[in-house]
């Protein structure tokens, strides 16, 4: 079992262990010394969120690395993909994101990526955990100037913009961009003005400590509200580091990862792109797009919460789309990772090329009730150490049989259990998911 790293990388509270200077300063000499026992010259690649954190745990980085004899250089503030990106097109050895994702300002986190731009293994995970939680050198301190470099950014940026060539006039067509104050904020309103979009941005004044704040992903109210008020065709949402994209139509309503699946899915088989029959989701996703894809004659696998574990599984089957109703989505003919910019590219083209509203791509598909509800626990302990949560939890699935889901999980960020329940009845599953969380809560709430 990982101690350090979750589903996405190492996350926690800035300046507590592990993200405190001299753990982080370890990890990127940790990070060196596995890369030269894989045979590959340690040259690493760091991008960062807006975080006011941010700067310190990239400068405790850079001692690492160039404790351990290793050669790093920074993007700046730039998404999670663009480092995806940049470490496969230049061969680093690996690339590292600092950045919290979809969390408050005053967490952070970093990823770690392998020279494929594909976030690192479990097994490389643990191997730098070992090497941490038994770390018996000292990182050789310097002074280091931590000087980014912009041309890595506008490469980002010209790869974006080849994305959607050749096709009809964009100069009719409004877009409002919710930034989250994260990392698209320098990135993705340029993309689309050079482009020629009409570009209506918000939450892009980044302060450090505005990340996320009530805009993003997690909160599009503030988007729905301006797409109406400017009448615009489309809303974005992203999160902090800009893997993520949700969407706003033009009658204001919000749209999650599962339409962009169904929209993709139906454009590129129509295109004949989709290199597989299996579209690639999580065990979040509703049980509508399942429905609506087998109507198209494709099949929706299901695979653990984590872009990672979507990418895993995409490989395995040959198939080049997939992502999460939180609004990954990964395109492996283009990138390894979940990339916003790149998704909200994907669509606008599909709208361009339809001459359909948002709101009538994503009409066929009709989602299932589902209630997702978190619980704070004081640690995640298997649930199978509780007789009596594994009872409800059987109980549960036993009621939903052929009509709806249950999924009981441990967040890989937080110290939180997630129940999802799904079905055609709103009532039952309301009820089924406060029976469900009800016991977590009373063996193993806070």
């Amino acid at each position: 079992m990982k101690k350090l790293f979750g589903t996405d990388g190492m996350r926690a509270v800035a300046g507590e262990y592990p993200l405190d200077p001299s753990t982080v300063a370890s990890l990127g000499w940790a990070l060196v010394k596995l890369l030269g026992e894989e045979g590959l010259e340690p040259r690493i690649l760091v991008g960062r969120d807006t975080r006011e954190s941010g700067p310190w745990i990239e400068k405790a980085l850079f001692q690492g690395i160039d404790s351990g004899g290793g050669d790093v250089i920074s993007a700046g503030i730039v998404p999670t993909s663009a480092v995806s990106y940049l470490t496969k097109k230049h061969r680093y050895a690996a690339g590292i994101v600092i950045s919290a994702s979809h969390n408050p300002y005053r967490d952070n986190g970093i990823k770690i990526f392998s020279s494929q731009g594909i976030k690192i293994p479990d097994g490389w995970e643990l191997r730098l955990e070992r090497i941490l939680l038994n770390r018996k050198h000292k990182i050789r301190e310097k002074r280091l100037r931590v000087v980014p470099q912009p041309a890595l950014a506008e490469e980002y940026e010209d790869f974006l913009r080849r994305q959607i060539d050749r096709l009809p006039p964009a100069k009719e067509m409004t877009i409002v961009l919710d930034c989250s104050n994260g990392a698209s904020c320098a990135v993705a309103p340029l993309v689309f003005f050079h482009l020629g979009f009409k570009v209506i941005p918000i939450f892009n004044i980044p302060d450090g400590k505005n990340i996320n704040r009530k805009c993003g992903s997690l909160h599009p109210e503030g988007l729905a509200r301006m797409v109406i008020n400017a009448r615009a065709d489309l809303g974005v949402a992203y999160d902090g580091d800009a893997d993520r994209a949700i969407w706003v139509d033009e009658k204001g309503r919000v749209h999650n990862g599962d339409h962009t699946l169904f929209v993709q899915s139906r454009f590129m088989k129509t295109n004949r792109t989709l290199k597989s029959n299996a579209v690639v989701a999580t065990t979040m996703s509703n049980m509508g797009l399942e429905k609506a894809l087998r109507e198209m004659g494709l099949e929706l696998v299901r695979t653990r919460v984590g872009d990672k574990y979507v990418l895993e599984k995409m490989i395995d089957l040959g198939a080049n789309l997939g992502g999460e109703r939180s609004g990954h989505t990964i395109f492996l003919d283009d990138c390894p990772t979940g990339d916003g910019i790149l998704t909200s590219l994907k669509m606008l083209k599909v709208m361009l090329l339809s001459g359909a509203p948002f709101s009538e791509l994503v009409k066929g598909l009709k989602e299932f009730p589902q209630i997702l509800q978190n619980v704070w626990v004081r640690e995640k302990i298997d649930f199978r150490e509780f007789p009596e949560i594994i009872q409800v939890i059987e109980e549960v699935k036993a009621q939903l049989a052929g009509v709806g889901r249950l999924d009981v999980r441990y967040s890989g960020t937080e110290s939180l259990a997630r129940v999802m329940v799904e079905g055609e009845d709103k009532t039952q599953i309301e009820e089924l998911a406060r029976k469900t969380t009800d016991v977590i809560a009373k063996y193993l709430g806070e």
